[in-house]
């Protein structure tokens, strides 16, 4: 993936407390640091362009819809 996703400090620290967190309520298992670290790096490798690209086409469909709803404000002569 040419264009990873980077998280800032504070934002990769919160996602690994609730990888942690998410295993411990839903697994009952208690990971580390480095595991939930290493779960949220491959999820950011191998999954999050999907989303990404997805919440890219719900913007580029939202942007068409507007641009459509312009024609409606064309004065007719």
């Amino acid at each position: 993936m040419k264009n990873k996703l980077k998280l800032t400090k504070e934002a990769k620290e919160k996602a690994i407390e609730d990888i942690k967190n998410f295993f411990l309520n839903e697994r009952d298992e208690v990971i580390g640091n480095l595991a939930s670290s290493i779960l949220l790096d491959f999820i950011i490798e191998k999954i999050a362009s999907a989303f990404y690209n997805q919440g890219l086409e719900d913007a580029i469909s939202f942007m068409k819809e507007r641009v459509e709803d312009m024609y409606g404000l064309q004065i007719v002569e």
